[in-house]
Parts: C-alpha cells; structure tokens; sequence
C-alpha cells in the first residue's frame, strides 16, 4: 500500500496530537497523504484555512509525504479527483464509531471504490478533540500537552484578540 494516496480529512480547528498521531501513523501504510480540510457549513471554525494549514505544516514538519489541502463538498469527490483510494479515520471512543461508520458506508454507497481505513487514537489522546481544546484555552486552562507548540501559541493569540475586540464599542 505503500503506493496508495490517502486522504485523511477534517476541519482540524486545531489541529491536536491526537490528529498528528493518526497521520504519523497513516504514513507508516501509505505512501502519501492529504491532509483534506474540509468546509463544513455545519461548523463556524475558529481558524481560518490558511492558519490551520500553518499549523499542521508546522506541526508535521514538511515532510514531502505530506500535503495539506482544503476542499468544498462531498468528501468522496474530492477523494476521485485526487486520484487517493483510501480515506483515514480516527476513531476515539465507541460515538466517534457510529458516525463515523454511517459515514463510511455512506461514502462507500456513493464511491465503492474508496475504502475507509479506521485508525484508533493513542491512549493520551482519546479523550482530546479540536472542541475541548478550544474550550480548555477559553478557560484558561492547560493544553500544552494535547497539542503542538504551534496551537498553543494560535490559540493565546486569536482568545486575547477577542478578548481585546470585546471591549472596543460597535
């Protein structure tokens, strides 16, 4: 498989250790991967595409193996036109499978072609997801150990932006 292009898509509104451990470890099976963010329309992220694509390059190094993407609409189309014949998920606990599940025998009903690999998260990251993370920040509480240096840093900075546009009158 080592030939393979995979596609391992998400919104990585940060990007967490977690994210990073799964991709590390995709890399071990395929011989490339696309780090996909995908526009979700049922989610307003924190982060713009251009800052969480720096972070992810900052994060993974740039290691020629990697790419990082963005895209609109159906995951499996962008999969065909990629020319990828994998898609990677993480999976963390027993609710991240039935969605995910449903998902991956939705993009199967549409691309029988695409098969979706399922990778288990670390033991240290299977409580982490991008949603704790930012609410953990917003309290002020530590997260240095779920994510890269480089979120940490992202995260400071955009919570004392809005702290600091909070006081500035319409």
């Amino acid at each position: 498989m080592k030939d393979t292009l995979a596609v391992y898509p998400g919104t990585f509104d940060p990007i967490t250790n977690g994210h990073a451990d799964i991709l590390r470890r995709a890399l071990g099976l395929f011989g490339r991967v696309v780090v996909a963010l995908a526009e979700n329309p049922r989610k307003v992220p924190l982060f713009s595409i251009d800052e969480r694509r720096a972070m992810i390059t900052d994060a993974l190094g740039r290691d020629p193996r990697i790419e990082v993407d963005a895209f609109e609409g159906l995951l499996v189309d962008y999969v065909r036109r990629r020319g990828a014949g994998v898609v990677i998920r993480g999976l963390r606990a027993l609710a991240d499978f039935e969605y995910e599940f449903q998902q991956a025998h939705m993009n199967r009903h549409l691309a029988p072609e695409v098969e979706t690999i399922f990778l288990m998260t670390s033991e240290e990251s299977f409580f982490v997801s991008s949603s704790l993370v930012k609410e953990v920040a917003l309290m002020g509480g530590d997260i240095s150990r779920m994510v890269p240096a480089a979120v940490v840093s992202a995260l400071r900075t955009k919570i004392l932006r809005r702290e600091n546009l909070k006081g500035v009158a319409p």
